[in-house]
C-alpha cells in the first residue's frame, strides 16, 4: 500500500495538481473519505495561498481532511476534538516550514524544477504525523481496511 505522502507526490508530479488538490484528493484516497470529483474541487482556489500568498494551500486542505475525520453534522457540534485537532495540526505544521503563509514559506519549498512538491511533501507527512497523534489521543478513529 502506497503511502499518503506518495499518493500526494504523484498527485502534483503526474496530475498538475496544486498543492490543496494534490493533498485532499490523496487523502481521500488514503483515507477513505469518500469525497467526489466535484467536492474535492472546493480546494482548488487554496493553492498558492489562495493566489495571494496566504494560508498555505496544503495546510488548509490538511485542516479540511481533519474536519472530515472529525465533523459529522457541523463543527459547533465537534469543537471539543476540532479545536485541539486543529491547533495539533498548524502547531506541526509550523515546526516544519517555520510560517503557515505561502509567501514566506515558498523561499525555503519551493523550486524551479520541482514547483510546491517539497512544500506537498512536507504537508502531507505533517498530516499523517498530526493524525497518527490524534488517533492516539482519541480524537480521530480511523478503520483504513480496505
Amino acid at each position: 500500500m502506497n503511502s499518503l505522502t506518495d499518493i500526494v507526490r504523484t498527485n502534483y508530479k503526474e496530475h498538475g495538481l496544486n498543492c490543496s488538490e494534490s493533498i485532499i484528493r490523496g487523502a481521500n484516497e488514503f483515507y477513505h473519505l469518500n469525497l467526489h470529483d466535484e467536492d474535492m474541487k472546493m480546494l482548488s482556489g487554496f493553492g498558492s495561498g489562495m493566489y495571494v500568498g496566504s494560508v498555505c494551500g496544503a495546510l488548509v486542505a490538511c485542516n479540511a481532511v481533519i474536519s472530515k475525520l472529525i465533523v459529522s453534522d457541523k463543527a459547533h457540534s465537534h469543537l471539543d476534538a476540532l479545536r485541539p485537532s486543529s491547533a495539533l495540526l498548524h502547531q506541526n505544521f509550523r515546526q516544519a516550514a517555520n510560517h503557515s503563509d505561502c509567501a514566506k514559506i515558498k523561499p525555503y519549498f519551493y523550486s524551479k524544477e520541482e514547483k510546491c512538491l517539497k512544500t506537498v511533501t512536507m504537508a502531507s507527512e505533517v498530516l499523517e504525523k498530526t493524525i497518527s497523534e490524534l488517533v492516539d489521543q482519541g480524537l480521530i478513529h480511523l478503520d483504513l481496511q480496505d
